[in-house]
C-alpha cells in the first residue's frame, strides 16, 4: 500500500516536472556548458594566466567569441544563395575585441603566443591540404586545369607586386610577397559553393564545378610555394645572387625534406602495431609542427611550409584508401585552430594605427590584380570548351580569398618582430592589413557571385541521375576531387 503511494507521488512528480529543452535551445545550453568547462579548466590548471589580462584568458575568450563570430554570420543565408563564409565572422571578431577600449586591455595575447598560435595553425591547413591532393589526378590534369591553376595566381601576383611597389613603395622583394599572398583563391569559400552548385545539376555537364575545386588547390599551392622563396630571400643577407640561390635552396631543401619525412611514416607505425591511426595522426601533426617552427630556427622560414605540405601528400599517397581517417582528425584539429586563425589575424590590426593611405593604395593594388586576374583567367578558358557565359561564371569564381591569406598574411610581420626591424615591421604589417582587406572584400563579394551567377550562367543538367558525356574523357579524374575538397570546408 504504501509502495503504491510513493510509486503514484513519484509518477505525479514527474509529470509536473517541465520536459528536458529540446533542439536550438538544448544546443545553445550545451555551447555555453561547454564555453564555460573550457574556461574553468584552463583557469583551475594556470590560475592567474587566465585572469583578464593574461595570455590563456585571452585565448579562451577569443576562441569562444570567434566560434560564436563564425556561427552568426554563418547563419546569414538569403534564398538561392550559399551562406556567408563563418570565417569573416571569426576575423571581424578579433578585429572587434582588438578595437573596443577596455576590451583590448582585458583581453591581452602576447605577439609571441600570437605568433605560435599561428603557425601552428598554418602547419594543419598544410597537412590538409597535402592530403586533400589526389595523386591519380595529378596524373591526369588536363591542360585546362594547369591554366586555369597557374596562369591568373601568377599574373595577379606580378601584377599586384609592380602595382604595390610603385604606389605603396615596397621593395621588389615584399611587393613580390604581398603578391602571393594576395594571388590565392579560398578553398573555404569557392568548395562549399561549388559542391551547392554541384548539388542542384549546375554546370555538370561540362565539369565545371569540380574542375574548380580541383584547379583551386594547385593555386594555393604555388602562392604558397612563391611565397616561402620569396620569404626566404626578404630576410637573407647578402648578394642579390646569393639570395635567390638561398631561396631556390629553401624550396629543393623542404621538398626533399617532405619526402623524406613522408617515406618514412609510410612505414612507421606499421600495420600490425596497436592504434595505427593515433600513432599516424601524431606523427604527421608533429613533424608538421616541427617543420614550420623549426624553419625559423634554422633560419630557412620558407622550408618548413613545403615541407609539411610535401609531407602529408606523401603519406597520403603511400596510404591510400587509409587517409580518410587520418584526414577526418586532421580536419578536426582545423576546427580548433580555424577559429583562432581567423581571430588572431583580425586582432593584429589596430584601426586607430591605421593609415588611410595605406588603406587606399592597398584596396587600388586588391582591385588592380583581380581586374588583371579576371581578364586572365577569360583568355586562360578561350578554348576550354565553354560558351561565353561560363567563361564568365570562371573568372567571377576565381575571385575570393580567405584561407591561405589568414595563413601566410601575417608570417612575413612575426619574422619582422623576430628581426625587430622597425622598418621591416612596417612592410609586414601592410602586407598584413592589404590581406585582412582582401578577406573582408572579396570572400563575401566571390560567395554572393558565385551564388548569384551560378543559376543564370550556367546549364542545368536535366536529369541530375544521367551521365556525364561531354566531360567524361576531360574531367573524369575530378569524380574523387569534391569528395576529397569537402573535407576542407
Amino acid at each position: 500500500m504504501t509502495s503504491s503511494r510513493v510509486q503514484t507521488c513519484c509518477d505525479r512528480l514527474k509529470a509536473s516536472c517541465p520536459d528536458p529543452p529540446t533542439g536550438l535551445l538544448a544546443t545553445v545550453i550545451t555551447k555555453v556548458t561547454m564555453g564555460a568547462v573550457l574556461f574553468a579548466v584552463v583557469w583551475s590548471v594556470t590560475e592567474k594566466e587566465c585572469l583578464p589580462g593574461g595570455n590563456m584568458f585571452g585565448i579562451v575568450m577569443l576562441f569562444i567569441c570567434a566560434v560564436c563570430g563564425g556561427k552568426l554570420v554563418g547563419l546569414i543565408q538569403f534564398p538561392t544563395l550559399p551562406p556567408f563564409p563563418p570565417l569573416l565572422g571569426m576575423l571581424l571578431t578579433g578585429l572587434v575585441l582588438r578595437n573596443v577600449p577596455y576590451v583590448t586591455n582585458g583581453i591581452y595575447i602576447h605577439q609571441s603566443w600570437s605568433a605560435a598560435l599561428r603557425n601552428i595553425a598554418l602547419a594543419v591547413i598544410l597537412t590538409r591540404a597535402g592530403l586533400g591532393l589526389d595523386g591519380s589526378a595529378l596524373k591526369k590534369l588536363k591542360a585546362v586545369c594547369l591554366r586555369v591553376a597557374a596562369g591568373p595566381c601568377t599574373i595577379e601576383a606580378s601584377t599586384v607586386a609592380v602595382v604595390s611597389h610603385f604606389l605603396m613603395g615596397l621593395p621588389w622583394m615584399w611587393s613580390f610577397i604581398l603578391g602571393f599572398v594576395l594571388s590565392a583563391v579560398s578553398p573555404a569559400v569557392v568548395v562549399p559553393s561549388m559542391l551547392l552548385l554541384q548539388k542542384d545539376g549546375y554546370g555538370v555537364d561540362k565539369g565545371i564545378p569540380t574542375l574548380l575545386m580541383a584547379a583551386g588547390s594547385f593555386d594555393d599551392i604555388l602562392a604558397i610555394t612563391g611565397f616561402s622563396t620569396c620569404l626566404g630571400m626578404a630576410f637573407s643577407t647578402g648578394s642579390t645572387w646569393y639570395n635567390l640561390g638561398k631561396g631556390v635552396l629553401e624550396v629543393i631543401g623542404g621538398m626533399i625534406a617532405g619526402m623524406v619525412l613522408g617515406f618514412l611514416i609510410k612505414f612507421f607505425p606499421s600495420q600490425d602495431e596497436k592504434h595505427v591511426l593515433r600513432k599516424r595522426c601524431f606523427l604527421l601533426l608533429g613533424l608538421s609542427v616541427f617543420a614550420v617552427f623549426v624553419s625559423h630556427i634554422a633560419n630557412f622560414s620558407g622550408a618548413g611550409g613545403l615541407c609539411a605540405l610535401v609531407m602529408s601528400f606523401m603519406a597520403g599517397l603511400a596510404w591510400g584508401g587509409a587517409k580518410a581517417p587520418v584526414a577526418a582528425v586532421v580536419g578536426l584539429s582545423w576546427e580548433i585552430f580555424q577559429p583562432l586563425l581567423f581571430g588572431l589575424i583580425g586582432a593584429e590590426i589596430t584601426v586607430s594605427t591605421l593609415e588611410l593611405s595605406t588603406v587606399g593604395l592597398g584596396m587600388a593594388a586588391i582591385t588592380i590584380g583581380l581586374a588583371v586576374r579576371v581578364l586572365f583567367t577569360y583568355c586562360m578558358v578561350l578554348f576550354a570548351g565553354f560558351n561565353v557565359k561560363e567563361k564568365v561564371f570562371v573568372t567571377l569564381a576565381w575571385l575570393p580569398k580567405a584561407t591561405v591569406q589568414a595563413a601566410i598574411g601575417s608570417k612575413a610581420l612575426d619574422m619582422a618582430r623576430s628581426k625587430g626591424d622597425p622598418v621591416l615591421e612596417k612592410y609586414g604589417m601592410t602586407v598584413l592589413t592589404v590581406a585582412v582587406l582582401a578577406i573582408l572584400v572579396t570572400a563575401p563579394i566571390g560567395a554572393l557571385s558565385i551564388g548569384l551567377a551560378g543559376p543564370r550562367l550556367l546549364q542545368k543538367r536535366a536529369d541530375p541521375a544521367a551521365g556525364n558525356p561531354e566531360s567524361s574523357n576531360d574531367l573524369v579524374f575530378m569524380t574523387e576531387a569534391s569528395v576529397t575538397y569537402e573535407s576542407k570546408l
